[in-house]
């Protein structure tokens, strides 16, 4: 049987869920979706990242039990499901008790192969990024992702993880397989990184100080690095250690991250992996950032986008249209709010009344009773293929309009609706003709836009039908 397993990041949940995350699990959505489509046994995890000091800092701010507050963001991550309409499997919280034992027989894995020590850590710390900051990576001092907040220094006693002795395994892992990471200038960007050498990275904190982790396995006095722990998630999800069932059936799998994760999922990880004899990742895409009307989104500024908010203006497979269509799939991309509307009359005028009109062709006209026809599709197929296993979710929507275009041209010079008056036969054979792209269009938009897709399909059945507008016009944009 065909297995495939494809996992987004873990959000941290300091916070509400907001676009980019959205975004990058749409997309992994999509691409689970596909495979499914294609009789693939599936399994699709997503989840939170409930470790840290930013999370414990956060809870301590609002005066909640550290505990309570993750409860109650996970909450709200889990909410997505609905609202974005996702197909996901797996929803792993690193503060469930499975995920805690196995992070701790992953670290006693990597100990047993002496990869793990004690050391001094002195180091300039970005509490938003949650890792070490070298001179070189800083911006006027401060972290370039997260500006707004000062570097602590830190100077104590941890465990260290000897990453320095992966460097050549992990840049023979890139040179055997030119596709780990993907698109190709990423991979490029984590071969030079790891060719510049690799130095040992801190993988605890001191309890007194930061309590809220993972436990470290024989010393009480140190908790696991979130990133440590969390990493782990991606085959604790899968049963880990029990290497029976969903962990040999699906690992490895395909990771996807954004562009501030390529050294964490295609290095830190995989170095990890290599330490605790696990194979490594089947491929990492990595996505870029979304910016707000050309700015780059926070709080202080006030442009963060509310994923809930949007669907709630637009419907949930006009969000996923934008953000599969408008963001391009390898770089940074922008959300605007006149872009939004653009590619929402798009659907409307393009697919949306297509669909009508042709439904409603066929039922005046035939009664929806249309001939049956027999197109070969395999070559377009081929095409959505390559662009979905690229990750390149523009092109594939690109790829599908070409036909919606198409079938709006058929339209529009066969005319159908004037045809029936002389030629009857000759104006069912257009319409007949015509469905049969609606059919098509409806099957390749499926992992896109799943309810549309499966409204065309129901109403494109053996007996075609009008049905209520698919994109309802909007007279007057809100603010």
């Amino acid at each position: 049987m065909n297995r495939f397993y494809i996992t987004t990041t873990l959000p941290y949940v300091n916070a509400k869920p907001h676009i980019g995350f959205a975004l990058e699990i749409i997309q992994a959505d999509a691409v689970a979706r596909y495979y499914r489509e294609r009789g693939f046994e599936v399994l699709f995890n997503t989840g939170t990242d409930e470790h840290g000091q930013k999370i414990y800092e956060k809870a301590i701010e609002e005066g909640k039990d550290t505990q309570a507050y993750v409860d109650e963001y996970a909450a709200k991550f889990d909410e997505l499901k609905i609202s974005l309409d996702l197909s996901y499997t797996n929803f792993i919280r690193t503060s469930d008790p499975d995920h805690k034992k196995a992070a701790q027989e992953f670290w006693k894995r990597c100990d047993a192969n002496g990869d793990i020590y004690k050391d001094r850590y002195q180091v300039k710390y970005c509490v938003g990024c949650e890792l070490p900051k070298t001179d070189s990576e800083l911006v006027n001092g401060r972290c370039p992702v997260h500006v707004n907040l000062e570097l602590e220094l830190r100077d104590e006693e941890n465990y260290f993880f000897r990453w320095s002795k992966y460097q050549q395994p992990l840049l023979d892992l890139y040179a055997a397989n030119p596709d780990f990471v993907v698109p190709s200038n990423r991979l490029t960007e984590i071969q030079k990184f790891v060719e510049g050498g690799l130095k040992d990275f801190s993988i605890s904190r001191l309890k007194e100080k930061m309590p809220w982790g993972v436990g470290v396995p024989g010393d009480e006095g140190h908790v696991m690095y979130v990133w440590f722990d969390a990493l782990v998630n991606y085959i604790s999800t899968l049963g880990w250690p029990n290497e029976d069932g969903n962990f040999s059936d699906y690992w490895p799998g395909v990771q996807v991250a954004g562009k501030d994760n390529l050294r964490q999922q295609s290095a830190m990880w995989q170095a990890m992996l290599m330490s605790a004899g696990i194979k490594p990742s089947k491929q990492v895409f990595i996505h870029g950032f979304i910016t707000s009307a050309g700015e780059k989104m926070s709080k202080s500024m006030g442009n963060v986008i509310d994923p809930f908010s949007e669907v709630a203006e637009y419907g949930t497979d006009a969000v996923r249209y934008y953000l599969l269509r408008e963001i391009p799939s390898h770089d940074d991309g922008d959300f605007s709010r006149e872009r939004m509307e653009l590619r929402y009359a798009e659907l409307a005028n393009q697919l949306g009344n297509l669909v009508s009109r042709v439904g409603a062709m066929s039922q005046k006209y035939f009664d929806g009773v249309l001939n049956d026809v027999e197109v070969d599709w395999s070559a377009q197929e081929a095409q959505l293929y390559a662009a979905m296993k690229d990750y390149d979710f523009k092109r594939y929507l690109d790829l599908v309009w070409e036909v919606v275009a198409d079938a709006n041209e058929v339209v529009d010079k066969k005319a159908p609706f004037k045809l029936v008056k002389v030629d009857e036969a000759a104006a069912k054979d257009v319409l007949s003709e015509i469905a049969d792209k609606v059919r098509f269009i409806a099957r390749s938009l499926a992992p896109i836009l799943p309810q549309t897709s499966a409204q065309i399909t129901e109403r494109y059945g053996k007996i075609v039908s009008q049905g209520e507008p698919l994109f309802p016009r909007r007279d007057q944009p809100s603010n």
